[in-house]
């Protein structure tokens, strides 16, 4: 009998030692990720997304202008309401179009086209079209439009024409600049007053409306405008905490409400600070088998449904720039490839839906993938 005793517990210590094994190595199972394929943005790809804002920065139809009418004098095309914004069928994707070949030319001046690429930026960015663009603002109806995403956009054009070394980037980026200016205005006149941030997956967005106007005003010394964000946004997330990541996207999110904010965090925080929030707001992030989902698109010509082409690409963006200079979450960079990697092959040759905006999108997340 104590022999069989002895038995029982030799083989019930065998059975925990074997359970323990295989949670041992189910845990490491779980802890394996895929590594998935940097996408690299170079001359090859760069010629073949220019073709997107280059299809539709002088097209002006079809067309969807966002105005308030208040009489009939308001009843004019789009290029005579918006003689520099009036292609890729709204304003702030004409706006960002425009951006997307700045930024392409600026990576690589052998690209294709180049001539005429810089012409129709030219033609298009003019002192006397952005003049008008300037006066479509003070229309009694239109001074909050486009207010923060074409705001946002705008500025980063500007941005960009800012830091390209090149004699057609300052005439280009001083024709711009009344506009710009009339932004950064806008900008200041608006954060004050707002006292609740927006936390959509769309357009008004506030954390991607104040990131934006961030890297402007840091890249341009623009004390004021930077001091102003960096207030703002701790006024309106330093206490956030659990954001539920779970729920998103929504059916029709080009933007993470989560991700945008923890953005928007990095850059206006110290490291520590931000670690510190971070660990709150967004605590599965530090996990190395963290994931996410990419957002699926059932129909590529459907202009809403597309856009969670947009969120894969905001979403890599976004988690590239919370990864910067923090090791700790390097296994974001590779979720973001695999965002950048689902999307990236359908959006050239597709549908005017998707093809109007997403290729800055696509530029901007690429733009984001750090290169060795």
């Amino acid at each position: 009998m104590k022999n069989f005793y002895l038995f029982c517990i030799v083989a019930l210590g065998i059975s925990c030692n074997s359970s323990e094994n295989k949670a041992t190595t189910i845990l490491e199972q779980k802890a394996e990720v895929k590594q998935v394929a940097i996408p690299v943005l170079n001359l090859e790809e760069a010629n073949r997304l220019a073709q997107l804002p280059l299809d539709c920065i002088q097209t002006e139809y079809p067309n969807k202008l966002n105005q308030v009418i208040d009489g009939g004098e308001d009843l004019q095309s789009p290029q005579v309401l918006h003689p520099a914004f009036y292609g890729c069928f709204d304003w702030h994707s004409a706006v960002h179009g425009h951006w997307s070949l700045v930024s392409l030319l600026k990576q690589f001046p052998e690209l294709n086209n180049r001539d005429k690429t810089m012409a129709m930026l030219f033609e298009n960015i003019s002192e006397n079209n952005i003049k008008a663009e300037v006066s479509y603002f003070f229309g009694k109806h239109n001074t909050t439009y486009e207010r923060t995403y074409g705001w946002a956009w705008l500025l980063k054009l500007a941005e960009e024409l800012h830091t390209w070394d090149d004699p057609n980037a300052r005439v280009l980026e001083q024709n711009l600049q009344p506009l710009t200016d009339l932004i950064v205005d806008k900008y200041l006149e608006f954060l004050p007053k707002l006292n609740y941030p927006i936390r959509v997956g769309e357009h008004p967005n506030t954390a991607f409306g104040l990131s934006f106007a961030y890297d402007y005003a840091k890249t341009v010394g623009n004390t004021e405008l930077k001091s102003l964000i960096e207030q703002r946004a701790k006024d309106f997330y330093t206490n956030d905490a659990g954001c539920p990541l779970s729920w998103e996207p929504s059916g029709f999110d080009f933007l993470s409400p989560c991700l945008e904010e923890a953005a928007l965090m990095k850059r206006v925080l110290s490291s520590e600070e931000f670690q510190a929030w971070l660990s709150s707001f967004l605590p599965q992030l530090k996990e190395k088998d963290f994931s996410i989902e990419t957002g699926k698109v059932s129909d590529r010509t459907d202009g809403k449904l597309v856009h969670l082409d947009g969120v894969n690409f905001s979403r890599a963006w976004s988690l590239n720039e919370i990864a910067k200079d923090l090791p700790e979450y390097n296994h974001l960079k590779n979720i973001a490839n695999q965002h950048i990697n689902y999307s990236l092959p359908g959006i050239v040759g597709d549908s005017y839906e998707g093809g109007h905006w997403l290729g800055s999108f696509a530029i901007y997340a690429l733009n984001s993938v750090e290169r060795d």
